[in-house]
């Protein structure tokens, strides 16, 4: 379990930090999925290394032995909506960081049209606005499930929620669509 008030890393960082590809494609994904800093975009990396890592361990075993983690595994990913529901051990191993960001909160609510910039994603988010079913949610990094897509919406208590707010016909009548058809609405700038 470890010692509260020790913190420890929850991300392993590059290799080979100062290559210029490197440096390149982190910023690149830094700003396409409006993520705060690079310590973000290393913990996603560590988590899709992990799932990859334990693919590769599970591979090297006999059929018989993975079989119940095999099904553990994928399990997990398709419930997290990263993999398919027909995917196998090897799709596992596919995987690229740009899949675990697209599971993001922060990234699907500005999929979704809620937001109009990733930005202003992780604003809504990080000011209490947005809520999953009837729990408010802070944290822009946090994972969405697929069972919890469609149940995300203006918090109750913000003032977002109400008819009256300027805000509302952009963020509000997108959720709104979005419950209503299941699909995103299209809003014009």
């Amino acid at each position: 379990m470890g010692d509260p008030k020790k913190q420890r890393k929850k991300y392993e960082t590059s290799r080979f930090p100062w290559r210029t590809g490197v440096l390149q494609e982190e910023l690149k994904l830094l700003g396409q999925y409006g993520l705060r800093n690079k310590h973000e975009l290393w913990r996603h990396e560590t988590t899709l290394s992990k799932f990859r890592g334990i693919a590769r361990s599970l591979i090297g075993k006999a059929p018989e032995d993975r079989r119940k983690m095999e099904g553990e595994l994928l399990t997990r990913l398709k419930k997290l909506g990263i993999i398919h529901e027909t995917a196998v051990l090897d799709d596992v191993l596919d995987l690229t960081i740009e899949d675990i960001l697209e599971r993001r909160l922060q990234t699907i609510i500005f999929r979704k049209g809620l937001a109009k910039t990733i930005h202003q994603a992780r604003q809504l988010i990080t000011h209490g606005h947005i809520a999953i079913g009837n729990q408010r949610v802070t944290v822009p990094s946090y994972f969405v499930t697929k069972e919890e897509e469609s149940r995300i919406t203006c918090a109750p208590q913000s003032p977002l929620a109400n008819p009256s707010h300027p805000i509302p016909q952009t963020i509000g009548a997108a959720a709104k669509a979005k419950t209503k058809s299941g699909e995103p609405q299209t809003r014009e700038a």
